[in-house]
């Protein structure tokens, strides 16, 4: 059945068409109870929940398994009648009909449909004060909201959402995966919300197209997989980023990288050097791009291109280049090479890429050797080296046919830094090398590291311990930065740090 974003959408919707009464707003016949059995609750130990028996003395609860036990009852499924009944109100509410067929809502606009909601609940005299409470914010989140996973998109510890079917949802918290107290009703809800993301962007998804990269209006990066390709049904992978975006400071804080090696970092990028930011998945390379990008200096002119646009660039002069999927017959695609070739009729002073994963590649190390020096990209690897050898594969996926060596004298004239980023085991994310790109010494591309993150062994909880080290060997562009009248402390490079 469709939901009240779809029948908003609809023609009979906008013209106030009153649809039958079974045909209820959630995917749910009226009448069939509820759609769903409650999540079970969890202790922390894996042990089951149960509340205590009438009358008898309870054993103080854990506030984890209070925490989890009230998201549970939150997040309880809402009645099948009342849904519908709201839903129609707000259908047939003249003034808040044509607002809800909008992609995005004013804060007075939320404020007047959330107090509809609020005051239609209120109206059933067979619910608790405690359950008008939840039913509204339940409804609140399904109709303005994401659903379910509304709850866990609003928490600022959680920086990971995953979907993995209507009763596996996991979030990920400070760095490591946890199971979230939170169900969708069916699979259909989950493509609602899908559906709900995808829309308001331009792109779509269905079986002729089961994958699809979107981002949420926070800049929160989204990407959905639906049958054929998912087996267990829809999937859905939500990266959140922080409301405040992270600076150099919170990362020191954060023990990502030390003072000494964010002191390299900031001369390095005012002093326009070609940097790529490599890790594996989930290592933080994005976020570390976006606080690198902060040292750019606010009179030159930015061109970042993404596949989804996610970057948070605080300087004034930014034109963000979005790609764009092919449309239902398979034309209007417009890749992100096709991009980074534009970008260089705009007159840009730095060239930003999201991610390089395939042919833009080569046009990416053309830019940087024609003068657009101080270029920042990221990209998958597993090691510095690895990191050139990736480069090299991207660049023979344009479809050039170039020699090996000619390749790698791109890379090692085009190149100046590799800042490499890990994921550790317990969740930690730590810049591991920051490396110099030398140059070439017969065919293969010199590389030296400048810092190193040494680590030692784990703690009795787990935690990774190690200390961020200088080798003691000074880059080659020191020089370049004095010409430039940037001066770095002449025991950086000799410490410990």
């Amino acid at each position: 059945m469709p939901s009240l974003y779809q029948r908003l959408h609809s023609t009979d919707a906008a013209l106030g068409k009153k649809k039958p009464a079974e045909a209820t707003p959630f995917g749910v016949e009226a009448g069939e109870g509820p759609a769903g059995p409650e999540p079970d609750v969890e202790g922390p130990g894996g042990e089951k929940a149960h509340p205590p028996a009438g009358g008898s003395a309870a054993p103080p609860v854990p506030a984890e398994v209070v925490e989890e036990t009230r998201l549970a009852v939150k997040w309880r499924t809402v009645p099948d009648a009342l849904k519908a009944r709201v839903q129609q109100e707000l259908i047939e509410d003249p003034d808040l009909a044509p607002v809800l067929r909008r992609p995005s809502l004013g804060k007075d606009e939320r404020r007047a449909v959330e107090l509809k909601i609020a005051s239609l609940v209120n109206e059933d005299p067979s619910l608790t004060a405690a359950e008008k409470e939840q039913y509204t914010t339940l409804l609140v989140n399904e109709i303005l909201g994401y659903g379910p996973i509304q709850g866990l998109l609003d928490d600022p510890t959680v920086s990971e959402v995953m979907v993995n079917s209507p009763d596996h949802v996991y979030v990920e918290r400070r760095g490591l995966i946890e199971r979230a107290p939170v169900h969708f009703t069916s699979e259909q809800e989950i493509m609602q919300v899908i559906e709900k993301i995808v829309t308001p962007l331009g792109r779509r998804i269905d079986e002729a197209s089961p994958m699809v990269d979107a981002r949420l209006p926070d800049g929160s990066r989204v990407n959905a997989v639906i049958p054929p390709l998912a087996i267990k049904g829809p999937t859905i992978t939500i990266r959140k980023f922080s409301v405040k975006p992270l600076e150099m400071p919170d990362l020191i804080r954060m023990g990502t990288l030390s003072p000494a090696m964010a002191t390299l970092l900031e001369a390095c990028v005012e002093g326009r050097l070609n940097i790529v930011v490599a890790g594996g998945t989930g290592s933080g390379k994005t976020t570390t791009l976006n606080v690198l990008s902060r040292f750019i200096p606010s009179n030159e002119r930015i061109i970042t291109i993404e596949d989804a646009a996610e970057l948070q660039l605080q300087q004034e002069h930014v034109v963000s280049l979005e790609t764009r999927p092919p449309n239902i017959e398979g034309k209007g695609e417009i890749t992100t090479r096709q991009l980074v070739r534009n970008a260089l009729r705009m007159r840009p002073d730095r060239i930003i890429v999201g991610e390089v994963r395939g042919g833009e590649a080569l046009d990416m190390l053309q830019a940087m050797n024609t003068g657009h020096e101080g270029s920042l990209t990221t990209l998958h690897s597993n090691s510095p080296r690895d990191t050139l050898s990736r480069l090299e594969t991207m660049v023979l996926m344009a479809g050039m046919e170039l020699p090996v060596r000619a390749i790698r004298e791109q890379i090692s004239s085009a190149l100046d830094l590799i800042v490499y980023q890990q994921r550790l085991r317990d969740g930690s994310r730590r810049i591991t090398h920051i490396t110099e790109v030398l140059g070439m010494e017969g065919d293969t591309i010199q590389l030296q590291d400048l810092f190193v993150f040494e680590q030692g062994p784990p703690l009795p909880d787990g935690r990774v311990t190690g200390e961020f080290k200088a080798t003691g060997i000074k880059p080659t562009f020191l020089a370049r930065f004095e010409t430039n009248g940037i001066v770095l402390p002449r025991d950086l490079f000799a410490e410990i740090h």
